[in-house]
C-alpha cells in the first residue's frame, strides 16, 4: 500500500485516479478547496482533505503532505483571469514541490499537457498564454528539483472511456481519454521509481500497453 496525496482532488482526472488507486488498495488523500466537493471525493474511496493550496505557504503545505509517499498534482485554475492562473498553476504548484521535498515526500507526479515547455509557442495575446507560461515554469522547476519526478503530458482531453493503451509517439492523434490519464497515473505510482523517475511522458490514445510504454527508454 502506498500513501498518495492528490492535489486538485475534485478534477475529472483526479476523481478517476483516486477511484483506481483506492480500488488497488492504496491510501489516497484528495486535497480539495471546496468542502461541498467532499462527498464526491469520498465516493471514490479517497479521504477528502479540505485545504486551499493557493493560500498555503510552503511550511503549511509540507505539514499537509507529511506522511505521504507520492504527490500527484492535478490541480489547475481552470482558465479565467491570468493572475489566478499564475497563482495556482505556477506559484502553488512550485510551493507544493518545495513542500514535498521539505516533507521528505520524494515522488512527485505532475499532470501537464502535450507540448508544455519553455518553447510552447503560444503567443502572448492568446488567452491560453498564461496557462502555457505557468505550466512551463512549474515543469521546469520540477525538473530542476531533487524530487523523483514524472511529468505526464496528455493531448486534448476527452470523456471517452480508457482503452488501457496509449500512443507515446503521438503518430498524428490529437486526443487522450481522461480515464486513460488516470490509468497512467496509477501505473506510474505502482511502477518501480527508477523506471519512471526523471521522465516526461507525452501520449495520446493508442494501442501500446501502458506498462510497455513506461518501460521504454
Amino acid at each position: 500500500m502506498t500513501r498518495i496525496a492528490i492535489i486538485g482532488g475534485h478534477g475529472k482526472i483526479a476523481l478517476l485516479a483516486a477511484h483506481k488507486l483506492a480500488a488497488a488498495g492504496h491510501e489516497v488523500s484528495s486535497i480539495i478547496r471546496n468542502p461541498d466537493h467532499a462527498a464526491d471525493v469520498a465516493e471514490t474511496g479517497a479521504a477528502p482533505v479540505v485545504a486551499d493550496v493557493e493560500q498555503l505557504d510552503t511550511d503549511e503545505l509540507a505539514e499537509l503532505l507529511t506522511g505521504h509517499q507520492v504527490i500527484v498534482w492535478s490541480a489547475g485554475a481552470g482558465g479565467g483571469h491570468p493572475d489566478r492562473t499564475y497563482a495556482v498553476d505556477r506559484d502553488a504548484a512550485i510551493r507544493s514541490m518545495d513542500a514535498s521535498r521539505q516533507a521528505g515526500v520524494l515522488r512527485y507526479v505532475m499532470v501537464s499537457y502535450f507540448g508544455a515547455g519553455p518553447d510552447h509557442g503560444v503567443p502572448e495575446d492568446n488567452s491560453f498564454f498564461a496557462y502555457a507560461d505557468a505550466k512551463a515554469a512549474a515543469d521546469e522547476h520540477l525538473k530542476a528539483s531533487e524530487l523523483q519526478w514524472t511529468i505526464l503530458k496528455p493531448s486534448t482531453l476527452t470523456l471517452d472511456p480508457s482503452s488501457g493503451t496509449l500512443d507515446p509517439a503521438n503518430d498524428g492523434k490529437t486526443s487522450t481519454s481522461r480515464e486513460l490519464v488516470a490509468d497512467v497515473i496509477t501505473a506510474v505510482v505502482e511502477a518501480d521509481p527508477e523506471t519512471v523517475a526523471g521522465r516526461e511522458i507525452e501520449f495520446t490514445d493508442g494501442d501500446v500497453p501502458i506498462a510497455d510504454a513506461l518501460h521504454r527508454s
